[in-house]
């Protein structure tokens, strides 16, 4: 598989929520079409930025339906499945199959049996579980090259997101495999660092929510024209957004910008803490001010 056809910007796509704390459809909806049209490649459902741990896997399915019932086929679709028992994420990978989406991904083993061996066993039940191909999450955690060579050969595990910065190691890793992978770089500070350096065919991020054109553009600059320089300019303008919510250390405030910019999706679930109506205000001035983001109509 060359992956050509999964080379770009995917959104680590928001939950929103209605008033009584449901699913938005309708919300899903304006979200795919306002990231389609800022070229995004496709979408990350159900990941850490979508709260995933937080839905029940009831939710957790009608997401992706919808999710999926509202691209229909323009965008790819890449269905996070991880959960703390691995026969949940068995039956969420069953269901992504049938449902329509192009690829699973998950997360290593959580709470329970989080050693090398417990994340071979989770990942075999889950990508044996289907004929889609499966994605490593590697979520904040190191890669050691000559071991994690060999989860590339469970049958169907086809690639890799990885959200850490630590890029030599990927690098290296590249070097252990028998046959090429997808990889996509986690890190939205990092994009063209990770575009530039090792074989990443793009990324997955937070941010892609709230700048679609600045990824896709990055992704595009980097990996189809070879130009990094042209592409800094619009890191720098991602970072600075990005730097507003690491000052807060908090999703919330992350998902807050989407109310700025016109989509609001709620606040995010317990125990993320939503934010009052003068935290808001502020961060609203921080981004007036700051002019990057362009405000939507309330």
């Amino acid at each position: 598989m060359a992956y050509e056809e999964m080379k770009g910007a995917y959104s680590a796509l928001f939950t929103p929520y209605t008033k009584d704390n449901r699913i938005d459809v309708e919300m899903i909806g304006r979200l795919v079409e306002h990231q389609l049209a800022g070229g995004l490649r496709g979408f990350f459902v159900g990941g850490t930025t979508g709260e995933s741990m937080l839905l029940t896997v009831a939710e957790r399915k009608q997401l992706l339906e919808a999710v999926i019932a509202v691209n229909r086929g323009r965008g790819k679709i890449i269905a996070h499945v991880g959960c703390v028992r691995t026969e949940d994420s068995v039956s969420l990978a069953r269901h992504a199959a049938d449902a329509g989406a192009d690829w699973v991904s998950s997360v290593p083993p959580v709470y329970f049996a989080q050693t090398f061996e417990g994340t071979v066993y989770h990942y075999r039940q889950i990508a044996e579980a289907t004929a889609l191909p499966f994605m490593v999450y590697a979520f904040n955690t190191n890669v050691e090259p000559e071991r994690d060579a060999q989860l590339f050969k469970i049958r169907n595990l086809k690639g890799m997101k990885f959200t850490n910065s630590y890029y030599y190691s990927i690098q290296q890793l590249q070097r252990w495999l028998d046959e090429p992978a997808l990889f996509l770089s986690g890190k939205d500070e990092l994009l063209v660092a990770a575009l530039a350096m090792v074989g990443f065919q793009g990324g997955i991020g937070t941010f892609y929510n709230l700048l679609p054109r600045h990824f896709a553009e990055i992704c595009r600059l980097v990996n189809d024209v070879n130009d990094a320089a042209a592409a800094r300019p619009l890191q720098a303008e991602v970072n600075a957004v990005i730097a507003l919510m690491l000052k807060h250390n908090s999703l919330a405030y992350a998902k807050a910008m989407m109310r700025f910019i016109g989509l609001d999706c709620g606040p995010c679930r317990g125990p993320i803490a939503p934010l009052t109506e003068e935290q808001y205000a502020r961060l609203a001035g921080e981004l007036r001010a700051q002019g990057i983001l362009r405000e939507g109509r309330k």
